[in-house]
């Protein structure tokens, strides 16, 4: 790593940061940028050293690890200008700095220096996690061993040495042959044979066949997630895929008269938990998220068998979760992907969230930034109209509300929910992990955040290296000369990774049509839908099951995207709504997204279980967790009450709901006041948010139930009985405008049109 810096340390280096101007001295180590200010001579009423020697003057240091550094401009100094050249850095955590030097030539070497040790790094191995030596405290703990696949299915009620619940250990994966992005341990139906999930691992994307990722104690329902289906245009189908569903779903009416009853639905048994009681208002009398959530339990019913309570009728509102927009699904089709036709499930029913995809997530995150950017020159609070207009708040918003759905699914409606986006690791991800936090307090101590992390982000294979980039990207750096250089701070450039998704969907098609089926020409990004046709590979024909973690390790702009931090940020909001519920504290999570991006650790480095242990990282590396873990009293909320779980008790149920009306900004994660990002009533922000009215039709309620809307609709209402691939693009190309009878400009096709602007716009 040295071998990249030019210069190791500048002195007299002005800092610019909130309006405040200081002078350090500016060290360039290995792996950290170090600003030294000198606060001045020592506390006159300190005691003079024994020795009468001089006492140290009182310095502040400030580490800057190179990977949080997000963007960076240089603007040298223009010949015969008196102005100093200055570079401007964005970080990660949402700090600006300027620094102003005095000499061109120092200003341009330490330029150099950061672009080399940044998206010149070359390899994940010259991170600073693989030199970094812990302190004794982390020393003193594992922290690889807080999560073990084995112990986790077995807390949820499975064993890999038997069949349990309905559900068995499969190996199949063990050595990562069978699926390269998913865990070693998969847990499936115990009525589903290896060879069955082997024949049905070539009908979704990158062999990511449905398995299980929780089972609620209480009712034996399942949280299965998957990626999407081969479908394509000629409407393929897997009666293999279709078997295993269908056994996910059935898996809760398996369990022998041995096993852990189910609970009553009955609002009178006094052993019913939060699956069958909603909270009891204070004066007696039901909110109407109350009384919707009776008329849901009532639909359930409840036969007991040999003094046994079982839960039936379940099996009617099993639920498969797409959590894209409709139209996007649809457009996937045209190279081979696609979603369910539900004419072969008819086991289930499906809805679209209408959740945006990567490249809007990360277009709205720079328009935040947009918002804040010139936080390093000016004290001034952000502009509130910018921040609304970035739609942050309705994307977490929007997480949420999916995440609601599927805990009612399960935790109330007794039904078994099957989630997936694309290939599974992005918004999957997102909406497993929330609806766990929603429907299990376990998940919400410490321990249990940790495990829900490492379970469902990590050995899910959510792709941590891409989305974080942790090697930076030439384009995040740039030389400008102009006197308004640094002035525009967002990385990834204009719009990358969009497109006008007519132009996608037809372009798409249209090479489809000129190549067979089985080259799969991956004109789809990971889980971003769609690229625009110039910037689809070009004369490579590669498959979408091969292992990703193949590809280069230099970071690709169009494929980063802040979709932790959205599940962090979505995390917060339901900590500062039920602040007694969680261990952990606002700090931990904030500290979580910074050590994400910090490579301090070894935790975040690669994309999926399979790269970490080909890199040894265990043996290598420090866990983050060991972190957190040694330093636990400061991550701990003095506020939780952990307590015995009590559904008769108000604030003591086993589920939560969020209340979509109180999502607001996390200032802390942005380096602000509640008021500066918030405002004592930010009507903009209101104004705004007035459009993402919930699901469920009442402003303060959350998903109850798949609904007709333009972004959550049943798939019977979306094929209109078209069941083939061409009938599917047909009325997708309907709704968007491009003719069709009987679906043009109906309201639907309005909806539908919009919901399409928004996710490409």
């Amino acid at each position: 790593m040295a071998d990249k810096l030019r210069i190791t340390k500048v002195e007299d280096v002005q800092v610019l940061s909130r309006g405040e101007i200081s002078v350090v001295t500016l060290h360039l180590t290995p792996h950290h940028l170090v600003l030294v200010q000198t606060l001045g001579p020592p506390s006159a009423r300190q005691a003079p050293s024994p020795n009468h020697r001089p006492t140290p003057v009182r310095t502040r240091e400030s580490w800057i690890a190179y990977p949080m550094i997000a963007f960076c401009t240089f603007r040298p100094t223009p010949p015969g200008s008196a102005l100093s050249s200055s570079i401007r850095l964005r970080c990660r955590d949402f700090k600006f700095l300027t620094l102003n030097f005095g000499d061109d030539r120092q200003a341009r070497d330490v330029f150099e220096s950061i672009k080399g040790a940044t998206c010149r790094l070359g390899s994940i191995e010259k991170l600073y996690a693989f030199s970094y030596k812990p302190q004794p405290p982390e020393k003193r703990i594992s922290g690889w061993e807080i999560y073990d696949a084995k112990a986790e299915w077995k807390r949820q009620g499975i064993s890999d040495k038997g069949v349990d619940r309905g559900w068995r250990i499969s190996k199949i994966n063990i050595d990562y042959s069978f699926s390269p992005t998913y865990p070693a341990l998969l847990a499936v139906p115990s009525t589903i044979s290896d060879n069955t999930l082997n024949y049905a691992g070539r009908y979704r994307s990158r062999v990511r066949i449905p398995v299980l990722t929780y089972l609620h104690p209480v009712n034996n329902c399942s949280i299965t997630r998957s990626s999407q289906p081969l479908a394509g245009l000629r409407g393929n189908r897997s009666i293999q895929d279709e078997k295993l569903v269908s056994a996910c779903f059935s898996a809760c009416a398996t369990v022998d008269d041995g096993d852990t009853a189910t609970s009553s639905t009955s609002r009178s048994s006094p052993a019913s938990s939060q699956a069958d009681l909603g909270p009891s208002s204070a004066d007696g009398e039901l909110s109407e998220a109350e009384r919707l959530e009776d008329e849901m339990i009532s639909s359930s019913t409840l036969e007991v068998v040999s003094e046994k309570p079982h839960v039936y009728g379940a099996q009617q509102h099993n639920l498969i979760v797409d959590a894209r927009p409709t139209v996007n699904a649809l457009a996937m089709q045209a190279v081979g992907l696609g979603s369910e036709n539900m004419d072969h499930y008819k086991f289930a029913t499906k809805a679209y969230l209408g959740i945006d995809n990567i490249h809007v997530m990360r277009e709205s995150l720079a328009k935040v930034i947009e918002a804040i950017k010139d936080s390093d020159v000016s004290n001034l609070p952000p502009n509130r109209e910018l921040l609304a207009k970035s739609g942050w708040l309705k994307h977490i918003a929007g997480l949420l509300d999916g995440a609601a759905l599927i805990a009612r699914q399960v935790g109330i409606q007794h039904s078994n929910v099957l989630i997936h986006c694309s290939d599974g690791w992005d918004r999957t991800s997102q909406l497993s992990a929330l609806a766990q936090l929603l429907l299990d307090p376990y998940y919400r101590t410490i321990e249990g955040f940790i495990v829900l992390v490492e379970k469902d982000w990590l050995a899910f294979g959510h792709m941590f290296q891409h989305r974080s980039g942790f090697l930076n990207s030439e384009k995040w750096f740039s030389v400008q000369n102009d006197a308004l250089a640094g002035s525009a701070i967002q990385p990834g450039g204009n719009g990358d990774g969009r497109g006008d998704a007519i132009e996608n969907a037809l372009l798409s098609a249209k090479r489809f049509f000129n190549k067979s089926n089985h080259s799969q020409d991956n004109i789809a990004d990971p889980d971003g839908e769609l690229l625009p046709f110039d910037d689809s590979p070009k004369g490579k024909k590669t498959s979408i099951s091969k292992d990703s973690s193949a590809d280069s390790e230099a970071t690709k702009p169009k494929e980063t995207s802040p979709v932790f931090h959205q599940f962090l940020d979505a995390t917060y909001q339901l900590l500062r709504q039920f602040p007694t519920r969680f261990e952990f504290n606002e700090r931990f999570l904030r500290r979580l997204l910074y050590h994400l991006y910090s490579c301090q650790y070894g935790t975040f480095l690669y994309n999926n279980e399979k790269s970490r242990k080909d890199a040894r990282v265990q043996e290598r590396t420090v866990s983050v967790w060991a972190y957190f873990l040694s330093n636990k009293e400061g991550f701990t909320n003095n506020d939780y009450d952990g307590g015995v779980i009590d559904d008769h008790v108000k604030g003591k149920e086993r589920l939560i709901f969020p209340n979509l009306d109180k999502v607001r900004w996390w200032h802390e994660v942005f380096n602000r006041t509640d008021e500066e990002m918030n405002g004592p009533t930010n009507t903009v922000t209101e104004r705004y948010l007035g459009n993402h009215t919930p699901r469920s039709g009442s402003p303060h309620s959350v998903l109850t139930g798949v609904e007709t809307s333009g972004t959550a609709t049943t798939t019977r209402q979306v094929s209109n009985g078209n069941t083939g691939g061409f009938a599917s693009l047909r009325e997708g190309m309907a709704g968007l405008g491009f003719g069709g009878k009987g679906i043009q400009g109906n309201k639907r096709s309005r909806d539908t049109k919009k919901e399409m602007e928004v996710e490409m716009q």
